[in-house]
């Protein structure tokens, strides 16, 4: 395999101290051990190296930003007076490509590197302030979602956040702060300026004409990505905050075709963005589409900050958002109490505490039992009779057994209260009327869907409930395929689309079998 490998590049001899690659930069080479060794390290406190991993004979560099355009996060150097095979980034793509068993085993290296990275936060930043807080918390999930290595120092909790704090002469006021390996100190971001200032976004060329812009990574974004990059489409992928959609919010996915002991959302999303861009696709993270340009071809994807994507095919794929609840108080406490997602990271603020899951869907059904492993105890609130309507009968059934969870049907929130976050809920029987408060500081929200469509400025036309119509032109003729819009080339799919089915199977189902029609809108005379 080492002999195939090095085909690829061209070698060459470097004295001990080569500086290979550098933590910042983009695009860099890969290196294969032929002689000598390679050492990756990261720049402590005092700008001094710190190696943590030595690479020897047949063994080579990278991780993940190899496949994307990304600041990579960490710099290497020849450790000894070495013998090394230079890749260069196209040749890299086609070893990849074209040593499928190379490939293989170059790709899980990676994935493993990067949980490694993220384990030891090594290559990341460092998160300061309130475990509990809004800001923080929006922060972190960014950062955890991205797959981004980071160190938390909780200054409710962390002995050592006050020695950050006099370091870098901050003050409680002034939290969260992100702290940069090369000491930059970044005041409550904004997730874009988080995105920009640690490398995380693509950069775009706004003369660059793509075949296809998928607009949503969640998974019926991410099956098209993968499937119309690796049928040889220039392909780009539009996401405002992190792959998955709300899916990669889920603990566990159990009913997932393939994977008998569950994944979670997270990780199923993980793989299918590599997978995208190991073919070839472009993501651009932190990047969210406000308007269209619809009148003329190629079409034009407007940006919030202002820049624009061309292309000629356009797949919608932003799915829906968790509808809020009306309740006073309730923005007050968003971020403060009030989630969306049932992850890890919200499990840990909870644990030992009890909580409550409102909604009926399978959604809300996966989040009360992960969270019933670590919480008190789990209330799930649904206004319906019952959940054997909106959810599988799995997690009917787990529900159900279990000890810690505990079903209110005909039940709904009415009051909220606390302080600087949530302390109790009151909830009130639709039927009879009674109420009681409980001292809750978590709850998670997961009823009903709100399609993500203000952004299409009338350019397609849309259900009464603001999603996306397919199949039929505006004349009720039926259209070329089942996902096709009433503007020709623009296509929906997953759950953006009226009359989707709500599950992430069929999701991946129809982000696989548009790129069917988006090539034969292309070309037209091979269809």
């Amino acid at each position: 395999m080492a002999a195939r490998a090095v085909s690829y590049g061209s070698e060459e001899r470097l004295p001990k101290g080569t500086l290979l690659f550098e933590r910042g930069e983009r695009s860099v080479d890969f290196f294969i051990v032929i002689e000598g060794t390679i050492e990756i390290f990261e720049l402590d406190e005092d700008g001094a190296p710190n190696v943590f991993t030595v690479h020897d004979e047949r063994q080579f560099t990278g991780e993940l930003d190899l496949f994307n355009n990304r600041e990579v996060l960490v710099s290497g150097r020849t450790g000894t007076d070495s013998r090394v095979v230079r890749v260069k980034r196209a040749d890299f793509r086609r070893l990849v490509t074209g040593e499928p068993d190379i490939g293989e085993i170059i790709m899980r290296a990676f994935i493993l590197r990067r949980v490694g990275l993220i384990r030891h936060g090594q290559g990341g930043v460092v998160l300061i302030g309130p475990g509990h807080g809004g800001e923080m918390l929006r922060l972190k999930r960014f950062l955890t979602r991205n797959g981004y290595p980071h160190r938390l120092l909780d200054t409710e909790v962390d002995p050592d956040a006050d020695g950050f704090l006099d370091c870098f002469r901050l003050t409680a006021d002034q939290l969260p702060v992100v702290i940069t390996p090369d000491h930059r100190v970044l005041r409550n971001p904004a997730t874009s300026a988080l995105a920009d200032a640690l490398g995380l976004t693509e950069e775009i060329d706004p003369s660059r004409v793509y075949d296809v812009a998928v607009v949503g990574a969640g998974p019926a974004g991410l099956a098209a990505a993968v499937y119309g990059a690796s049928e040889g489409l220039d392909t780009i992928v539009l996401e405002a905050l992190a792959p998955g959609g709300q899916a990669g919010t889920s603990s566990k996915i159990e009913n997932y075709l393939g994977f008998p002991t569950g994944i979670s959302g997270q990780a199923l999303a993980g793989r299918a963005q590599v997978q995208a861009q190991k073919f070839g696709a472009r993501l651009a993270i932190s990047r969210s589409a406000t308007g269209i340009e619809c009148a003329v071809t190629p079409y034009r994807i407007l940006l919030e900050d202002k820049r624009s994507i061309q292309a000629r095919a356009i797949v919608i794929a932003t799915g829906a958002r968790y509808r809020k609840l009306d309740v006073p108080d309730y923005e007050r406490f968003e971020g403060q109490g009030i989630h969306y997602a049932a992850t890890p990271m919200e499990a840990q603020l909870c644990g030992g505490e009890p909580v409550i899951v409102v909604g009926g869907g399978n959604s809300a059904g996966q989040a009360a039992v992960f969270l019933s492993r670590t919480a008190a105890h789990v209330h799930i609130l649904v206004r319906a009779r019952g959940l054997a309507a909106t959810m599988s009968d799995y997690l009917v059934q787990r529900i159900e057994q279990s000890p810690h969870i505990t079903l209110h049907a005909q039940t709904e929130i009415t009051a909220l209260d606390g302080d600087e976050r949530l302390r109790s809920v009151t909830w009130t029987h639709r039927t009879n009327g009674e109420s009681a408060t409980h001292p809750v500081g978590n709850i998670f929200v997961m009823i009903g869907a709100e399609p993500n469509t203000e952004w299409l400025d009338f350019c397609l036309e849309l259900d009464g409930k603001g999603f996306v119509r397919t199949g039929r032109g505006a004349d009720g003729v039926p259209l070329s395929s089942p996902y096709a819009t009433t503007r020709p080339g623009i296509f929906a799919v997953g759950d953006v689309r009226a009359g989707s089915v709500k599950r992430v199977a069929s999701s991946v189902g129809e982000g696989s079998v548009v790129i069917q029609a988006v090539h034969q809108f292309l070309h037209p005379a091979e269809a």
